[in-house]
């Protein structure tokens, strides 16, 4: 379920979160840029909002592939009818991409926008000073912004976009193809690199992410890069060799020390800098997020030493599991399995031990289930770490909120790796899985120190750790070649709960997993393959068309259309 995040930053970035507005889609800057007093001040604020927006925009995105793909929980039976995916819901994230919705202005005059917006306002302070660290930052925003609009909306504006100015606005930009967009990423990674290895004078105020270590950065440019090029191999029959000639120059991040993340804070007031899913959650009412029955359900049958912290238990036992069921609290407890579900052998409705989430698809009302539903725990919002205590919550309870969103890990490169080792022989990426795997449980369970007050005798010991990795390897071994993807894709996916931009863009690029528990209705339609245009993109500019549905394919899915593929619908 989709929330509107109220809360940026975090207790460091008090006085830096500024958004901005327009009432057009291109990037206008009511200002001339070139004839305001632009100090290094100005280009530090700027860097600061830039930093922030994007870590809101990554939430954002990342909460709607994961919906899509069982990481999050999808509300709607119909995938061409999805209330979040409706024009009118998808202005906020298009909007902190392009611009704002409140328009500030610096001391220094200079009216701040959106991402991209933003960017185009610190080139002249940047140019002017020399501040090519700034840039770089800027650069690399830029570059993994324009990829996933594109990898969610398809075509997008940007060479007319990034053109506008006061003195020539453009007020109707025309969109870009996709494959020129992502051409225009690469270079602007390449110019970022140049840019973090150049000497410089005066540094950014603040590096959010890396805190000034630039040689992540370069590694982090070098990581995208290798997405992209993951991307779009079904289209660009050089992608797989330029991926590997990355790979080749083992500059990429490859060392959890180096994942590319934001960090959260704790302060709940003037602003919220606790991270947004922790803030939406642990809340007076309790919980208002449902989450996915599939990826709990997954998690706790094969005994995964993430769960305890990926989710908290708020009561032991779910209705018309180990209790009677309730028509109040879980009334679907009540109805018989859909045929689909039952044909298809998969969970409806009720988990056991307490993990009580919602099927996919599910759009039922909401029933007074605050303080008995799963919530999200301590990885990566912040939140509690189960330790079966089974308490309910409190406001402030855990971590208080300081958790992080991931935006590139080393996990998931391992990942990209097995499916890239994988297309010559599947075999082969059994060693990149384990690798994958093993990043990912050491960095999600370091996270359990967050929550001060949760009984470490629950923490997974070391022998269960192995014994879960042996049995993910035991399995891939047996399995047939369809089955290793299977593999390979169910522990992508639960590596990347937090952000399911990725999962989202592997499904629509490989079909896998085929595990996936179906939508509640046994014909929901085509599924999802880009998302509609926004209301204010189609509604302020006369250059462009709504879609006329979600099953247009971005230009690197040559896939067949749906509902054939995906294959779990």
């Amino acid at each position: 379920m989709k929330r509107i995040f109220k809360k940026f930053g975090s207790s460091a970035l008090i006085a830096t979160l500024l958004l901005g507005a327009c009432e057009t889609i291109e990037l206008d800057l009511t200002d001339n840029p070139n004839q305001l007093s632009l100090d290094q001040s100005s280009a530090d604020l700027l860097l600061n909002s830039i930093q922030i927006d994007f870590a809101t925009f990554v939430e954002l995105m990342g909460q709607n592939g994961g919906d899509l793909v069982r990481i999050g929980y999808l509300n709607g039976r119909n995938y061409q009818n999805i209330a979040n995916f409706s024009p009118v819901q998808l202005n906020l994230e298009w909007n902190i991409a392009y611009q704002g919705d409140n328009a500030e202005t610096l001391p220094s005059g200079l009216e701040v926008n959106g991402i991209l917006a933003d960017i185009r306002a610190l080139a002249p302070a940047a140019e002017t000073n020399e501040l090519l660290r700034h840039t770089a930052i800027a650069q690399f925003i830029e570059a993994y912004t324009i990829v996933t609009l594109v990898d969610f909306f398809g075509d997008i504006p940007y060479s007319e976009a990034i053109q506008a100015t006061a003195e020539t606005p453009i007020l109707n930009p025309n969109v870009d193809p996709g494959a020129s967009i992502y051409d225009a990423a690469l270079g602007l990674l390449d110019a970022a690199i140049a840019n973090f290895e150049s000497d410089v004078v005066t540094e950014p105020q603040n590096d959010f992410y890396y805190g000034g270590t630039w040689s992540n950065w370069v590694k982090a440019c070098n990581t995208l890069k290798m997405k992209i090029y993951l991307q779009r191999r079904l289209v660009d029959g050089s992608a797989v060799a330029s991926f590997n000639a990355l790979v080749a120059e083992n500059n990429f991040i490859d060392e959890t020390a180096e994942d590319l993340e934001f960090q959260w804070g704790t302060n709940s007031i003037l602003p919220d800098a606790r991270h947004p899913r922790y803030a939406d959650n642990y809340t007076p009412s309790g919980g208002a997020d449902y989450l996915p029955n599939w990826l709990m359900n997954l998690m706790d049958t094969s005994d995964d030493p993430r769960i305890r912290y990926y989710f908290y238990r708020q009561v032991n036992a779910v209705p018309g599991a180990e209790i009677p069921p309730n028509e109040e609290t879980l009334a679907c407890g009540l109805e018989p399995t859909p045929q689909h579900y039952t044909d298809g052998g998969f969970t409806f409705c009720v988990l056991p031990n307490g993990y009580w989430g919602r099927d996919h698809g599910q759009n039922a009302g909401i029933p007074p289930d605050g303080f008995t539903r799963a919530i999200y725990g301590v990885y990566p919002s912040g939140g509690i770490f189960d330790d079966s205590s089974f308490e309910g919550l409190s406001v402030g309870d855990g971590g208080g909120g300081a958790g992080v969103t991931p935006i590139m890990l080393a996990s998931w490169v391992d990942f990209m790796r097995a499916e890239v080792a994988m297309l010559t022989s599947p075999s082969d990426g059994e060693p990149f899985i384990l690798a994958g795997l093993a990043k990912s449980v050491a960095k999600v369970t370091s996270f359990g120190s967050l929550d001060a007050s949760a009984n470490g005798s629950f923490f997974p010991t070391a022998g269960e750790i192995t014994n879960h990795s042996n049995n993910v390897s035991a399995d891939f071994i047996a399995a047939d070649d369809d089955g290793k993807w299977d593999i390979l894709a169910e522990q992508f996916m639960i590596s990347l709960f937090g952000n399911g931009i990725d999962g989202y863009n592997f499904y629509r690029r490989t079909g896998f997993p085929t595990t996936f528990q179906p939508n509640l209705e046994p014909e929901p339609g085509s599924f999802i393959r880009s998302l509609n245009y926004p209301a204010d993109f189609v509604n302020n500019n006369s250059s462009v068309d709504p879609k006329p549905n979600q099953t247009i394919q971005v230009f690197w899915d040559n896939n067949p259309a749906s509902p054939t593929f995906p294959i779990a619908n």
